[in-house]
């Protein structure tokens, strides 16, 4: 039976506000999503932290949405072009889109001329799934045992150490701009393209240490070949137990209120059914509390996280944009 005008009109009367009405199509297509396999996009290449991340969830969301979920690496442009593609996809629930803090509030101030999207306008939030920070390290090798020896040495030769990062405007480039900045010290930025290189000339010894995500950091930590000298957050990282020892930036330049955070979230397509928002919503936050997911995230550097509500997720959006404007500007850096 076709809707009456009536009935259209009171569903419109009780809408949520700051929402749209749903007309009767979208709100069958969010009684039935999925009908079919959804595919979560990692905007990076595969075999990275966000692509572990996106394959656990995606692992553990089939047996909640009841349909496999397949993971798509679209990789380039610091992950803008596999946000731009899930930003133009249909806005229908099945293309999913797994994001950072770099894309959804660094990568504008950094791609001021070439960004093709504006996170906050075409990307629905849905919640955030994992926060973590980044870690300071040395070659084991080199005579540094403190950040305190670091930061000693690098005032005595102001621009002699270096400092890799993977890559300009990234979150390890932005921390060492702004922990820099902080200790009143001249370290020489050296950008590669993307973690790996980078942690090659640093077992090499060609440059002399780096901030990094914990996960990408810790198989080398393990192994003896990076020594940790400090976490970019303001607290320690307690849930590694390699790292419980490791001091924090409240602890080693108070006062200067770093907390660099590395967190991924899920985005979806803006305009995406409400319905639709919040079945997936409640699919993520059945995984991401769950121990299952906090036992393989928390050895890798990555604690869950989430938002109770999209809402929610929103908001936190908004203040993340703003802190990261002021960091990249400060920073200097552009990638246009």
């Amino acid at each position: 039976m076709l809707p009456t005008r009536r009935a259209l009109l009171g569903a419109a009367a009780v809408a949520p506000l700051g929402l749209p009405a749903l007309a009767p199509s979208a709100l069958a297509q969010g009684t039935n999503w999925p009908a079919r396999p959804p595919r979560i996009v990692v905007p990076y290449a595969p075999g990275g932290a966000v692509d572990l991340t996106g394959r656990l969830l995606a692992e553990r969301l089939q047996g909640i949405l009841g349909q496999n979920v397949v993971v798509d690496n679209r990789g380039g442009a610091g992950g803008n072009i596999g946000a731009d593609f899930v930003a133009r996809s249909e806005k229908d629930g099945y293309t999913i889109l797994l994001t950072s803090v770099s894309i959804m509030a660094a990568n504008k101030y950094l791609y001021r001329r070439s960004m093709p999207l504006e996170p906050l306008r075409d990307l629905a939030p849905v919640t955030r799934v994992t926060t973590g920070t980044v870690l300071l390290i040395v070659n084991a090798n080199r005579p540094w045992k403190t950040f305190g020896e670091l930061i000693a040495a690098a005032k005595k030769d102001p621009g002699k150490l270096t400092m890799g990062s993977s890559g300009t405007g990234t979150v390890s480039h932005i921390t060492i701009s702004t922990v820099a900045k902080a200790a009143g010290v001249d370290i020489t930025h050296v950008p590669y393209r993307g973690g790996g290189p980078a942690f090659a000339d640093l077992l090499a010894g060609n440059i002399d240490m780096m901030f990094d995500v914990i996960p990408a950091a810790m198989p080398n930590v393990r192994e003896g070949k990076f020594r940790p000298l400090a976490v970019g957050s303001a607290e320690r990282i307690t849930y590694v137990p390699e790292l419980r020892d490791v001091p924090s930036m409240k602890e080693l330049l108070p006062g200067s209120n770093i907390d660099m955070q590395s967190w991924y979230a899920v985005n979806l397509p803006a305009g995406t059914p409400r319905p639709v928002v919040d079945k997936l919503h409640a699919a993520l936050l059945q995984v991401v509390k769950s121990d299952d997911f906090k036992g393989r995230m928390e050895p890798q550097g990555f604690t869950p996280a989430w938002d109770e509500t999209p809402e929610a997720y929103g908001e936190y959006l908004k203040q993340q944009d703003q802190l990261w404007k002021r960091l990249v500007e400060e920073s200097g850096a552009s990638l246009d």
